[in-house]
């Protein structure tokens, strides 16, 4: 294990479909959530123990008070050598710069259409112009290479794949596309929305009249990655629900409030806040992230009909 995914927030400026319900979204009390200072003292002892790559995550993790400051805090740290964020763009414009230099490396932005209107529609009143705003910010910034993020949904934006596949073509993007889970509160999204990665290469293939090319990916990353042909970027593929990748994850998550989260697909957590409001040392902490790493399960069983979730995407941190 040597990647820590940590939730900075459950809120978002946004409602996604398939990430959130309409109404009725479980956000914990202010209280309830690590501050600043607790953070660190989880990264730290991480750190101590091999973890060297963060990924900052939400919610929306760019709405969090002081998060360029609590990057560079976190870039100080001289075993982590690798701090990204996926983000949803919308105020990248104004911090992709000061990210930068606090000592993020780049950013993964969900983007899963190229149609406004259909934008909107999917993230409950999102402005597709600020997102591109945002990734041309990133790009000017450094913080690339750029990953952008589509989560497939059938009848939703699975007509698109191959047009936003075509963003590959002149710019040196790696478009990722994912299949839908069925987490709290979204499951009937999943349920009549899945669409296969098989099926997402079908399509990209048939658009483009040409066989994906595979490309090596780097150790660890869930997705399997190809380009097509002439393409100065790439496209990744990330499967949980028709081919998992859990022999290889390397990963555990830090929700917003404090716990451990072994597996995304799997309600099984560790608390650490207990012990940093328990008066616990760092000794403790490192212990507890120990323990967690041992318990984290083999795989998380949707295949078997397992859904034993119990949170949604903006409580686990993605």
């Amino acid at each position: 294990m040597t990647y820590l995914r940590i939730s900075l927030t459950d809120r978002c400026n946004l409602r996604c479909v398939y990430c959130m319900p309409a109404m009725g979204a479980k956000f914990s009390p202010k209280e309830e959530l690590l501050s600043d200072e607790e953070i660190l003292a989880v990264v730290k002892a991480a750190e101590k123990i091999g973890f060297n790559k963060i990924r900052l995550t939400g919610g929306e993790p760019t709405i969090r008070p002081h998060v360029t400051e609590l990057v560079r805090e976190i870039a100080s740290l001289p075993g982590i050598d690798d701090i990204t964020m996926t983000t949803n763009g919308l105020l990248l414009k104004r911090l992709a710069q000061p990210l930068k230099d606090a000592g993020l490396t780049r950013v993964n932005v969900s983007i899963d259409t190229l149609d406004g209107e259909k934008f909107t529609q999917i993230t409950r009143g999102g402005k597709i112009e600020k997102v591109w705003e945002g990734i041309h910010a990133a790009a000017e910034a450094g913080l690339s290479p750029i990953k952008m993020n589509a989560v497939v949904v059938r009848g939703q934006n699975d007509q698109e794949v191959g047009d936003l596949a075509g963003l590959t073509m002149d710019n040196p993007y790696q478009m990722r596309f994912i299949e839908v889970m069925p987490l709290d509160g979204v499951d009937d999204v999943h349920d009549s929305g899945l669409v296969t990665t098989a099926e997402t290469i079908d399509l990209i293939e048939d658009q483009f009249d040409a066989k994906l090319e595979p490309v090596e990916a780097p150790a660890g990353d869930p997705a399997r990655i190809y380009h097509l042909p002439g393409a100065m970027g790439t496209v990744g593929f990330i499967s949980p629900v028709s081919e998992p990748f859990c022999a290889f994850c390397n990963r555990i998550r830090l929700t917003a409030d404090g716990k451990l989260r072994l597996c995304l697909l799997r309600n099984d957590e560790v608390d650490v806040r207990e012990i940093l409001r328990g008066g616990g040392n760092e000794d403790d902490l490192i212990e507890q992230v120990r323990f967690g790493v041992w318990r984290k399960p083999w795989g998380h069983g949707l295949l078997e009909g397992d859904r034993n979730m119990g949170r949604g995407m903006s409580q686990i941190g993605g």
